[in-house]
C-alpha cells in the first residue's frame, strides 16, 4: 500500500523537475536569442549536451523552440512568442495604448507601433499597419537600435543610464565622433520637446516620429512611433504627425498616472 501511495507522488515530483528543466532551457534560449548552438546552450544551463538535446527535441515538437536547418542553431519558436505576447498583453501600457494606436493610424494613415524595453533593447510589441509597404522595423518582435533609430533614441533619453549602458557602449563603438555629437543633439531635442523626428536615419527612404509614454512616478513605460515612406511621409506631413503623436502619448501617460519629466 505504501509503495502504491508513494509511486504516484514520485512520478509527480519527477514531472515537476522535468518541467523546471524545460523552463530553464526556454529561459536560456531567450537569454541567448536570437539563436544559439547546442554546445553554448548546454554550457549556459550547466547541463550535458545530450540531456539538453532531449529537452530541445520536445520543445521543438511542441513549437516552443525551433532549429535552423542551415546552421543547426536553436531559437524560440512560435508558441513561445505567443506566450510572450500574452504576457505583454497584461501590461497596462499595451492595453491602454492599443486603441490610441488604432485611432492614430486611422487619422494619419501611417503605420504606428508601440515598443517596450526588452532584454535585447527596444522591442516592437504592437503594430497598427497602414495600407502600403511593410517595413522591417514594423514587425512584432523586431529589436531596434538604441542610437540609430528614433524609437531607440527616446529610450536612451529617458531610461536610467544603467539600463541602457551595455547596449549604448556596444553601439557607440561603431559611431564616429561626429555621429556621437549628433546623438547628444537628438537627446537634448527629445528632452525639450517630448517628440522626435527622424529622416531616413535607420532605413533610407523611411521617416519616423517617436514619443515616450510614462507611468506612475514618471517612469518610461514604452515609446510610440509613427513610420512611413519618405515619398508620402514628407516633412510637412511629419510635422502634423508629430503634434498628433505628442497629444496621443500625453493622453496615454495621463491615463497611466505619468507625465513628461521636466
Amino acid at each position: 500500500m505504501t509503495a502504491e501511495i508513494e509511486s504516484p507522488a514520485g512520478g509527480r515530483q519527477q514531472k515537476v523537475q522535468s518541467a523546471e528543466v524545460g523552463v530553464g532551457i526556454l529561459k536560456a534560449l531567450a537569454e541567448l536569442a536570437p539563436a544559439t548552438s547546442l554546445s553554448k546552450l548546454a554550457e549556459h544551463v550547466g547541463m550535458p549536451a545530450s540531456k539538453v538535446h532531449r529537452y530541445l527535441q520536445a520543445l521543438v515538437d511542441s513549437g516552443f523552440a525551433e532549429q535552423d536547418v542551415a546552421t543547426n542553431h536553436y531559437g524560440l519558436g512560435r508558441e513561445a512568442l505567443q506566450v510572450g505576447l500574452a504576457a505583454l498583453g497584461q501590461l497596462d501600457v499595451l492595453k491602454i495604448a492599443a486603441p490610441h494606436l488604432v485611432a492614430l493610424r486611422d487619422e494619419l494613415n501611417e503605420t504606428c507601433f508601440l515598443a517596450v524595453w526588452g532584454n535585447k533593447g527596444p522591442t516592437v510589441v504592437y503594430v497598427e499597419q497602414s495600407i502600403g509597404a511593410v517595413t522591417l522595423v514594423t514587425q512584432i518582435g523586431s529589436v531596434l537600435p538604441l542610437l540609430s533609430s528614433s524609437t531607440g533614441l527616446v529610450f536612451n533619453t529617458f531610461l536610467a543610464a544603467n539600463e541602457t549602458a551595455a547596449l549604448r557602449e556596444l553601439e557607440s563603438a561603431s559611431l564616429s565622433a561626429k555621429q556621437l555629437k549628433e546623438v547628444d543633439k537628438h537627446i537634448k531635442e527629445i528632452r525639450s520637446t517630448g517628440v522626435h523626428q527622424i529622416h531616413g536615419m535607420l532605413m533610407a527612404g523611411v521617416n519616423a516620429v517617436s514619443s515616450p509614454v510614462f507611468t506612475m512616478g514618471n517612469k518610461l513605460a514604452g515609446v510610440l512611433t509613427v513610420v512611413g515612406s519618405a515619398s508620402v511621409f514628407t516633412s510637412d506631413v511629419q510635422d502634423v504627425a508629430a503634434k498628433q503623436l505628442l497629444k496621443t502619448t500625453q493622453a496615454i501617460s495621463a491615463r497611466m498616472g505619468g507625465t513628461l519629466p521636466t
